[in-house]
């Protein structure tokens, strides 16, 4: 079984990943890794706990021969939402748990790793050919965490009256003139949906399938800080044609007049960002906006979002291929301008913002809910969301690919989500 799996690659992945995710609570403070100000945030010292729970219920536990739970507290304190599992905080509570304190939770990080490591090199010639898919899930997870992370300590830093620093600025990449703005065309035909390769993909991406899709374009690039000032300035916010009726209720309720992070000072517009509170910069893809805002812009200028079958299909005819600077691993931590390249060209295509698109988050054809508790992973939450893709600046890139299918409710701003105009 074990030469099917390359225990030593996947050791080396592992060693990285589980680093990576310290590496970003580095910054923190003890007190900031327990603030939870809303409900879709969850404190960074449970992201912490919860991706090394992961590997105990789902590995360590089944696989690892007469394994010790580090604490069976812990269980209850750091599952998610597995009801095969058992019961567990609620997620609007996890920001009571200020014991066990974060020493403590990067010890059980510790002992996680050192039973991993007992499991990959004393009893890999034992183990059973099911762990192997387990073993890539347990990684995909914890990368799904390291940008929740980001996006998480974002908000956490910024409802603190204090605009904490997080880091100070990473150099950003040289300011080149953008690509102008231009509409490819994509044909007629019938395209290929879902995942077809060989390597990792989630469930929501199987039962690939085909798809006729009538001609449409897409942009170039994605809409900036710029463009979308002008929809702010003509009004955008107030007219009512542009909106949803529910997304505009919900505008009017939350005062919302900018996207999330902007801030208006002595008649200037700065952001909140990881390095504080910062100017704007204007070729900068528009970020932390909601479906609704970004279907509203869209409206506005003339006009619409693409499905996500017609975003896929781009990327089939076009094959942008990942720039290093957008991904999580620049350390920006925040979208960069699009660089001076033709303008026949996608753009920002992967990474830098996750693109809303006017797809409900619904099953392919023939999708069928795994068995167990990780049947749970994707499938429950079919219902009330909308599909972003592309990936973010948060995104680790080794993470990414043309079928992911990112899905939020149409309301949510914390994540990095922008705006791509396609043609009506």
């Amino acid at each position: 079984m074990a030469n099917k799996f390359n225990i030593q690659e996947y050791w080396q992945r592992f060693t990285l990943i589980r680093a990576e995710t310290e590496k970003i609570c580095q910054p923190l403070l003890p007190e900031d890794t327990v603030v939870q100000p809303i409900v879709d945030v969850s404190p960074p010292k449970w992201h912490l706990a919860h991706t090394s729970w992961f590997f105990e219920v789902f590995i360590l536990e089944k696989y690892l021969q007469a394994y010790q739970v580090f604490n069976p507290l812990y269980s209850y304190l750091f599952n998610s939402y597995y009801n095969a599992v058992g019961s567990r905080v609620m997620r609007d509570q996890r920001g009571t748990l200020s014991r066990p304190p974060l020493a403590e939770i990067y010890q059980y990080r510790s002992y996680i790793n050192q039973q991993m490591q007992i499991l990959l090199h004393e009893q890999s010639e034992s183990l059973p050919e099911e762990i192997w898919p387990l073993l890539e899930i347990g990684l995909q997870h914890e990368q799904q965490h390291q940008e929740l992370l980001v996006t998480d300590i974002k908000y956490i830093l910024s409802t603190n009256p204090l605009l904490p620093v997080y880091t100070p600025a990473t150099k950003q990449a040289a300011n080149t003139q953008l690509p102008e703005p231009a509409f490819l065309p994509v044909p007629a035909g019938f395209y290929t949906i879902g995942y077809t390769g060989a390597g990792f993909s989630f469930d929501n991406e199987h039962q690939a399938h085909q798809v006729w899709l009538p001609e449409f374009k897409v942009q170039n690039r994605l809409v900036t800080n710029q463009e979308y000032l002008a929809f702010m300035e003509a009004g955008g916010y107030q007219v009512f044609k542009y909106w949803l009726g529910e997304g505009y209720d919900l505008a009017r309720q939350n005062n919302w007049d900018a996207p999330l992070y902007w801030v208006k000072q002595q008649n200037e517009w700065f952001r909140f960002t990881l390095n504080g509170l910062q100017p704007i910069n204007w070729d900068a893809p528009v970020v932390h906006v909601s479906f609704y805002e970004a279907a509203a812009y869209a409206n506005w200028a003339g006009h619409r979002l693409l499905t996500e079958f017609e975003w896929e299909a781009a990327a089939q005819v076009y094959r942008p291929e990942p720039q290093a600077k957008s991904f999580l691993e620049a350390g920006f931590y925040d979208p960069q301008p699009a660089t001076n390249q033709p303008a026949n060209n996608l753009h920002q295509y992967l990474g830098e913002v996750w693109e809303w698109t006017n797809s409900a988050y619904l099953p392919y054809p023939g999708f069928e809910t795994a068995p167990g508790a990780l049947g749970e992973y994707n499938g429950k939450f079919m219902i009330n969301q909308m599909v972003l893709r592309g990936g973010s600046c948060a995104t680790p890139i080794s993470h990414i690919r043309a079928t992911y299918r990112n899905f939020f409710p149409a309301d949510k701003r914390w994540q990095f989500s922008g705006i791509r105009l396609g043609t009506k």
